[in-house]
């Protein structure tokens, strides 16, 4: 399986570093698990903030890498701009918990800008 189908399951994963990010040192009551994020502070609370970033942008990515590989995209394009994005979510991640807010936006608009190419790739435009 090509790494541009395994990058699904990476991306899929990102969310779940940085909630484990969020939660390193705070209590945990399992009864009542979203009460420590929600009074979470600092770079807890933006950890927290690129989870759910994370959460919404895995979609339309999914979607985008499917959609190509049905569409029969060449398979270096399709791994090329799986580990783009890739790299940018991570750096995305990174810069919120770093509180860098426009590399961070940089990085959203260059892992936006991927999807779109494959988009546009499956539908043999790029």
């Amino acid at each position: 399986m090509p790494f541009a189908l395994w990058s699904i399951l990476l991306v899929s994963l990102l969310p779940l570093l940085w909630t484990l990010l969020a939660k390193a040192g705070i209590p945990y009551d399992n009864h009542q698990p979203r009460v420590g994020l929600a009074a979470a502070s600092g770079w807890r609370q933006r950890a927290n903030w690129a989870q759910q970033n994370a959460w919404e942008a895995f979609p339309s990515y999914a979607a985008a890498m499917l959609l190509a590989w049905m569409m029969k995209v060449p398979v270096g394009r399709l791994d090329l701009l799986a580990g783009l994005y890739l790299l940018l979510r991570l750096g995305h991640g990174l810069c919120y918990i770093a509180d860098q807010a426009t590399l961070r936006s940089l990085c959203w608009l260059g892992g936006m800008a991927m999807v779109v190419l494959l988009f546009v790739s499956a539908a043999g435009v790029f």
